[in-house]
């Protein structure tokens, strides 16, 4: 989503990093710059102002002027700043409430609030509550059954709202059976609409003094920029909400709605979506997405991906094989689905700190996951004893594992091949105390040994072939009679 305001914001520095000395006129240019930059993403103009003004400001006292590094002084102030403007410090659910928990979702139309509901109730079973779904968005057709069938996918209970039903009503029973059957969490999923449409508005002001939700959830879609921002303080206005969820963050929007609507509304953002998938909820880390827009990476993000994915059993597990030299294709192919539950290459790359900076040269990147459903798909061809004992394969049995996954014989030979490298490279990291269990938990990750088929993990296939030298012409002579 940041990707242009942080090449903007990179540009800016790189001229800052190059100056030995900085003065007023070079600090005033580069905060030219920068006010440029956050207008183009769409940040609202009154908090480029006050933004930029108190960088200027701290930029120009002494300790910043007689520094050794001053540029680099300049981009500290600038992430201080970000961090200050996302929200300064983390903040979460207010969970610390006699149990059942009431969370009330609102916003405008396809701001992604039935979806948000969802997720939000799997971020909360996590943490050990024990959801109940409410579907009161009666004027929809078919809201009603896909949260029913979200809960069906997530194995949660839903309330049987009815599209009759007065939303008022159907919020207050739900919270009563909540309490007999004796819910932890109760998921109020109202009826997206304009702030300016006033029967609607004061519905939902009838269904926070009736139910006293403990959180009311602004839900804004990240896509539209300014106007996200200004409906959140028309709805903030009438409603007092305790926090923001911004969805569709891995759009390719510019931003501008993150890095305006806690400023404009004074009320944090608390959860990003990032994906359409249930489980990509995250809590919101100002300084973490600061980091990123000034590429610096996310590795912590990184790491709790990675976490969230393997259990303490398996790592065991994964760490006895790798120290026997039993990890096997089976083993492999697991590591590649896990990569793909975590997100695209692309994505996770960004997160290392210093990735962001070449990402022009990760472009091709996109191209190894591609690679990745190839390589399953030659696995899945293979007999469970095959996966387990690479010794057994002979050409028939390569020839038929190519017709099955409709790759050829040499694709299955690159594989072993690669797979016997990383098989040795791994017992050879064991033997000399290197973590094993710290290669198969970042299959393909720049560096590890542990995905065959991608540029710079370790050998195989380069994502991109070397181009073929260009042949000599060959010059016919003439011979000489004699």
């Amino acid at each position: 989503m940041f990707d242009s305001l942080s090449d903007r914001l990179n540009s800016v520095f790189k001229k800052l990093r190059g100056q030995g000395r900085l003065d007023e006129k070079s600090i005033q240019e580069g905060m030219r710059q920068v006010r440029l930059a956050l207008l183009e993403a769409d940040v609202n103009y009154k908090v480029v102002r006050d933004f930029t003004e108190k960088i200027r400001e701290r930029a120009m006292g002494q300790d910043v002027l007689k520094s050794l590094t001053p540029g680099q002084q300049v981009i500290k102030i600038v992430n201080d700043e970000l961090v200050e403007l996302l929200g300064g410090d983390q903040e979460g659910l207010d969970l610390k409430t006699r149990p059942p928990v009431i969370i009330m979702l609102v916003g405008l139309q396809g701001s992604g609030k039935t979806t948000s509901t969802a997720k939000l109730a799997l971020y909360l079973r996590r943490l050990n509550y024990s959801p109940y779904l409410v579907p009161a968005d009666v004027y929809r057709p078919a809201a009603i059954d896909q949260l029913t069938r979200l809960g069906q996918e997530l194995d949660m209970p839903v309330h049987p709202s009815q599209s009759h039903d007065n939303p008022v009503d159907i919020c207050a029973q739900a919270i009563e059976v909540a309490h007999q059957k004796a819910h932890t969490a109760v998921l109020l999923d109202t009826a997206g609409r304009l702030h300016v449409d006033q029967k609607l508005m004061n519905e939902l002001v009838m269904i926070k003094e009736k139910c006293s939700p403990h959180e009311l959830l602004f839900v804004a879609d990240a896509m539209t920029g300014q106007d996200a921002v200004n409906v959140a303080q028309k709805f903030n206005e009438l409603l007092d909400v305790t926090g923001i969820i911004l969805t569709k963050m891995e759009g390719d929007a510019r931003g501008g709605a993150a890095l305006s609507i806690k400023s404009v509304t004074n009320k944090p953002i608390k959860f990003i979506g990032t994906g359409e998938k249930l489980s990509d909820l995250e809590l919101f880390h100002p300084d973490r997405v600061a980091s990123r827009i000034l590429g610096m990476g996310d590795i912590m993000t990184l790491i709790e991906k990675a976490q969230s994915d393997i259990g303490e059993d398996e790592a065991k597990d994964m760490q006895e094989k790798l120290q026997k030299a039993q990890f096997n294709l089976d083993d492999f192919r697991k590591q590649m689905r896990r990569l793909k539950k975590m997100g695209s290459i692309e994505g996770l790359l960004k997160m290392i700190p210093g990735m962001g900076k070449i990402k022009d040269k990760i472009k091709d990147l996109k191209v190894p996951e591609k690679e990745m459903v190839r390589l399953e798909a030659i696995i899945n061809s293979m007999t469970p004893a095959e996966r387990k004992n690479p010794k057994l394969f002979n050409a028939s049995r390569k020839k038929r594992i190519a017709a099955g996954s409709g790759t050829t014989v040499q694709d299955v030979n690159q594989l072993l091949k690669n797979f016997e490298q990383m098989q040795k490279m791994m017992q050879k990291m064991v033997k000399q105390g290197g973590g094993g269990s710290a290669a198969p938990s970042m299959p393909g990750m720049p560096g590890m040994p542990s995905m065959p088929g991608l540029t710079g993990t370790g050998g195989g296939k380069s994502a991109t072939k070397p181009k073929p030298k260009p042949r000599r012409k060959k010059v016919k002579r003439n011979k000489k009679k004699k």
